[in-house]
């Protein structure tokens, strides 16, 4: 009989799986996150020995537990086989219509490049290899909404029109021939940059994505290539960095995180070493005081995703956070491979009550202060972090378009003295963008509360 079970880590908008055979107790996962204590502990309640690691392709937007998996289960890694020969570590690969069996339930392994050149999906038939299929697993290949962005590797030589191409004969050759009542299990979710128009719900089916996927319309080969290549996002700054981590031997990710307390003198002398000083705590908290130099990515948004895009990899880490918060925080870090966590401020708000010189605030304005600024401020830079599909249904005029992913690598092209406002869509990521402007030695910046969407609703009010 089929066991399934789909986790979904809302925070990367990442799904993994759980597939076994409860007539035999063997099992594999697919995609899994880099902490697997889950895993384990359902297969162990369920009696069933995790006997395979699937990995549809090498992962960017986040490091894949499989070396973990690996190390506690004594499964096998998997790839399909383009993956051959790429990677650091033991695996096996599957070609195209092979088969792996768990016992009645049957795993047939389909190439479906244009994510990636080895990217797989991976049919599930719980009768037999010659039963209906019950669902697919499609990694990266086709979301609910969307399909795979094939513009990743243009870095390495691999062109978007060459993966674009590539994308519509897997779709078209390796899953659309699947019955419509076949389910289709994604790798993402609603918000990965992994795609541009993916939906909230985490399961579908062939065919509602045949009916309703922009993507799936009726179209020639060159009107898809120029559909799913315009109005990408800009990657987010580590994707280069956690699939080449996925492909190498690395450390393990402990079971157990421990963050270690620092003192106020001991977080100082990191930051003049290089440190990041990543303040997880709300906006607002973060914009009435917080260590001067320090980096505001709150806990309640995309942490790992935006604290990748405001240092490079490997760039050593010190946490602020509310009491209590410093573990989660860490292991959101430790799910990119951002592992250089060197500690935590211990109790920030005493810290800073007590040591007032080193505390500075962070300028906020409201749409109607903003106005008034703009127009008795000359020489003021509006700074727009959206990415360009947000920019493309409406701005504000004058504004400089810089993509947060980009900004980092940019910060040479502005002047650090001239009054600059930065403005997302909504305030979490202008927030972002205005710390680490000051971060970086900009003297006069502000952010703009509730971002593009609440100064367009204020100038339809006064209007």
């Amino acid at each position: 009989m089929l066991f399934f079970r789909q986790y979904y880590l809302g925070c990367l908008s990442h799904a993994s799986y759980l597939v076994g055979d409860t007539s035999t107790g063997r099992a594999v996962v697919v995609d899994p996150q880099r902490d697997v204590a889950e895993y384990l502990a359902d297969a162990a309640t369920h009696g069933l020995t995790i006997v395979a690691v699937l990995e549809t392709h090498f992962h960017a937007d986040f490091l894949s537990g499989h070396l973990e998996l690996a190390d506690h289960s004594g499964a096998e890694i998997v790839y399909g086989a383009a993956a051959a020969g790429r990677a650091e570590f033991p695996i096996r690969t599957y070609a195209d219509g092979a088969h792996l069996s768990l016992g009645t339930v049957d795993l047939e392994f389909r190439e479906t490049p244009g994510h990636t050149p080895e990217s797989i999906s991976i049919v599930i038939r719980p009768e037999g290899p010659d039963g209906e299929p019950y669902g697919v697993l499609t990694g990266d290949t086709l979301f609910i909404g969307d399909v795979g962005r094939p513009d990743l590797l243009a870095s390495v030589g691999v062109t978007a029109d060459e993966l674009a191409r590539q994308l519509y004969h897997s779709l078209h050759e390796k899953l659309l021939t699947l019955p419509d009542a076949t389910k289709v299990f994604p790798a993402h979710g609603a918000g990965s940059a992994c795609g541009k128009n993916l939906s909230t719900e985490t399961v579908s089916t062939i065919g509602e994505q045949r009916r309703t996927n922009y993507a799936l319309a009726p179209m020639t080969e060159q009107e898809f290539v120029d559909a799913v290549t315009q109005g990408q996002t800009v990657a987010p700054l580590y994707f280069s960095f956690a699939a080449n981590r996925n492909r190498q031997e690395r450390e393990r990710m402990h079971d157990d995180v421990h963050v270690e307390q620092m003192s106020l003198r001991e977080v100082l002398d990191a930051m003049r070493d290089g440190a990041v000083v990543v303040d997880g705590r709300d906006d607002m908290t973060f914009a009435a005081g917080h260590l001067r130099g320090s980096v505001n990515v709150g806990l309640g948004g995309r942490f790992a995703e935006y604290a990748g895009e405001v240092m490079t990899p490997g760039t050593p880490i010190v946490l602020v956070t509310d009491p209590g918060h410093e573990p989660e925080a860490a292991v959101r870090l430790a799910r990119i491979g951002f592992d250089r966590v060197l500690g935590a401020l211990r109790d920030p708000l005493r810290t800073f009550m007590e040591h007032p010189e080193v505390v500075e605030s962070l300028s906020r304005l409201s749409a109607a202060e903003f106005d008034e600024r703009r127009a008795s401020v000359p020489g003021l830079v509006l700074i727009d972090v959206r990415n360009p599909g947000e920019v493309a249904e409406g701005g504000i005029e004058g504004a400089l378009h810089i993509s947060l992913p980009a900004l980092l690598g940019r910060l040479d092209e502005l002047d650090r003295t001239a009054p600059t406002v930065v403005h997302c869509a909504g305030g979490y990521r202008s927030a972002i963008a205005a710390s680490l402007l000051r971060a970086h030695g900009f003297s006069d910046v502000s952010d703009l509360i509730g971002g593009y969407t609440a100064w367009a609703a204020y100038r339809r009010i006064s209007a």
